[in-house]
């Protein structure tokens, strides 16, 4: 089956999600479509959608001009097997003690070694991208220091690999992981059961804390966010409210440039930098509350 992407770029959050709305209307209908901010700090935001048939082109002039963005750039993309394609690319991941794989890697885990299997259909968090890696790395840091959580939340959780970490290490600990996302959530889900993690790890859909088992739930002594800058300068003031005095909270999916204004929006709620460490572009955080 053939798939058309239709991609374009604007200024503003609120009019990118505009247009994506307006694109669910299209005829042909897109299968999907992302509204994703570009997160070089220029506030462009960049809007795709994806077609089994081509989109009518016209159509998509009209809603660049509507919403004051670029022209669509359309393009056909090559019927490949992606799974097979990923599967082939995606290599195990080292990440102190824990050691993320796919299925067709199991036979390579090293004795010894945390394992945390997710599967490479699940596109979102696998350990590869250098924010989980960096907050693995983090929360190794203070398994090391003999820092031992009793409740723990994972804050926009896709694949829950990082809830999954904790409930590997933490056997005693109260796990809770959320995400805005539902298929996120059913990925997690799926996830926790692939690592015989059931019945550790409450995985529920929400926004930031923007649900009664998140709430009910706090305060917390660590609280994982492997979101972007926006989001997480925005979740501060929660962060505050939810994290226990003394816990910590483990912050990454922002760039380099992007870290010491999200210390200063947690400075502000009365947590201190207790860790960073940059990896490549991207850096990851560990902050505890006063």
């Amino acid at each position: 089956m053939p798939t058309f992407t239709a991609l374009t770029t604007l200024t503003g959050e609120e009019a990118a999600r505009a247009l994506g709305e307006a694109m669910e209307d299209m005829d042909p209908e897109p299968y999907g479509v992302g509204v994703f901010e570009v997160e070089d700090g220029s506030g462009i935001w960049e809007v795709g959608g994806y077609f089994t048939e081509a989109p009518d082109e016209i159509v998509l002039e009209i809603l660049a001009t509507a919403f004051g963005a670029k022209s669509f750039l359309v393009s056909e993309l090559p019927d490949v097997d992606w799974v097979a394609k990923v599967q082939r690319e995606l290599h195990p991941v080292d990440a102190g003690r824990f050691f993320v794989f796919g299925s067709h890697d199991a036979d390579k885990v090293p004795e010894g070694r945390v394992a945390l299997q997710i599967e490479a259909t699940m596109a979102f968090g696998t350990g590869h991208h250098g924010t989980t890696l960096g907050c693995l790395l983090a929360f190794d840091a203070l398994y090391e220091a003999g820092v031992r959580p009793a409740n723990v939340a994972d804050i926009g959780a896709g694949t829950a690999v990082l809830a999954m970490a904790a409930a590997k290490m933490l056997p005693e600990a109260q796990i809770i992981a959320s995400d805005i996302d539902p298929v996120a959530v059913d990925v997690a889900k799926a996830n926790v059961a692939i690592n015989g993690l059931e019945g550790r790890i409450d995985c529920v859909e929400a926004a930031g804390f923007d649900h009664r088992r998140l709430t009910a739930g706090a305060p917390y002594d660590l609280i994982f966010a492997n979101i972007l800058k926006g989001p997480l300068v925005e979740l501060a003031p929660d962060m505050g409210r939810y994290c226990a005095p003394g816990g910590r909270v483990i912050l990454s999916g922002l760039l380099v440039v992007q870290a010491e204004t999200v210390i200063a929006a947690y400075q502000a709620q009365g947590f201190r930098l207790q860790d960073r460490n940059d990896l490549g572009e991207w850096s990851a955080l560990v902050l505890e509350r006063g």
